[in-house]
């Protein structure tokens, strides 16, 4: 599998934007390790504790600290490097700050994913973007029910509603200046990874369940529980990234066929409640205690959300590699290795990668 993705990406530029936050820095690393020449395009790594530092990302592309919403500095950044990939990762995350700042998360994912489209749009050569949004795109009804990539567009909250627009405004650019039928004219084309909970190494932002675990568990404090009975897609970071990869190698091969949505979830039946998340957890580390604190005046979060991921299985050749539990203990086992030794931790996260890597190739 490495050497399959080094045939298609070694040498390649790829315009990666979002490279400071938690998936962008693994996907950085990921790149690195495949040779890739990467020009990166995010806001300043959040907070004095965040994975970008640990792994030392500024030196492994050409980092340019600005935002999406910067129209000229964004198409300046692309028309200047001339891609031949782009991996649009770059968003506001976060469903709770979604309701303090619901204006602005709209302004970032969908304007931002207008203003990243509108940048490819200008290039003189071909491209391929691959384009991320989330599983919770999909109108949810709160059913035991996985959602298809045909299934109705929705969002409850502001952050999901405002990835609902993301795909309506990449659907409308694939339409209007990268359609399939005039391929041979433009020479762009652009897919959409839609994966669920992703959980992994690296990650201390807030309102994030594993960050918040793990901090209460490095401080030897109990773990807060908002919503334990709230079912989620758990799967580990790595997984979708290759997905992500995988999509953005079809894409390069037959972009006609290519161009279009895929879900990158755990299997169906491996999706479980959050309260299950926190025992699992403490018993990876080895100790630690989690009460529950509902509070009935909460913004809304989806409690239920399922992924089918037959098309990717299908289209892609790809499946998850781990299980809920073995997704867990890969994420623990990064956290305790980080607190033990700071100093390998870069090293570590190569580690992983590599050891996820060979996972794959023994599933080939």
């Amino acid at each position: 599998m490495l050497n399959k993705l080094t045939e298609v990406y070694k040498g390649k530029k790829i315009f990666l934007t979002g490279h400071t936050g938690f998936k962008g820095s693994w996907l950085l690393k990921i790149f690195s390790l495949l040779g890739a020449d990467v020009k990166g395009y995010a806001l300043a790594p959040e907070g004095e504790l965040n994975l970008y530092s640990v792994i030392n990302g500024d030196a492994m592309c050409q980092s340019v600290i600005a935002d999406l919403r910067d129209r000229d500095a964004l198409n300046d950044a692309v028309t200047s490097f001339e891609p031949d990939f782009i991996f649009h990762l770059a968003a506001q995350p976060l469903v709770r700050l979604s309701y303090q700042i619901p204006s602005e998360t709209f302004e970032v994912n969908a304007i931002g994913t207008a203003n990243v489209l509108d940048a490819m749009r200008l290039l003189n050569k071909p491209c391929n973007a691959v384009l991320i949004t989330t599983d919770k795109v999909y109108h949810n009804n709160e059913t035991d029910y996985p959602y298809k990539e045909t299934d109705r567009l929705g969002g409850y909250d502001p952050y999901s509603a405002s990835k609902a627009c993301t795909e309506l405004v990449i659907d409308s650019y694939r339409n209007s200046f990268f359609n399939t039928n005039t391929y041979d004219k433009h020479q762009k084309a652009n897919a959409v990874g839609r994966a669920g909970n992703v959980i992994g190494g690296g990650d201390w932002s807030k309102d994030r369940l594993i960050p918040d675990i793990v901090r209460a568990l490095a401080d030897d404090k109990e773990i807060e529980i908002r919503n334990p009975n709230s079912v989620r897609p758990w799967q580990h970071v790595l997984e979708p990234l290759f997905g992500y990869l995988l999509l953005g190698a079809k894409l390069a091969e037959q972009p006609t066929v290519y161009s279009e949505a895929y879900n990158f979830g755990p299997d169906v039946n491996d999706a479980f409640p959050v309260q299950k998340m926190v025992e699992l957890a403490i018993k990876c580390w080895g100790s630690g205690s989690y009460f529950t604190n509902v509070d009935s005046s909460q913004p809304h979060e989806a409690g239920l959300l399922k992924l089918d991921i037959t098309k990717a299985k299908n289209a892609l050749n790809w499946k998850p590699m781990f299980n809920a539990q073995k997704a867990v203990q890969y994420t623990i086992d990064w956290y305790k290795n980080y607190y033990t030794e700071k100093d390998k931790a870069d090293a570590y996260t190569e580690e992983q990668i590599l050891a996820f890597l060979n996972t794959l190739n023994d599933q080939q």
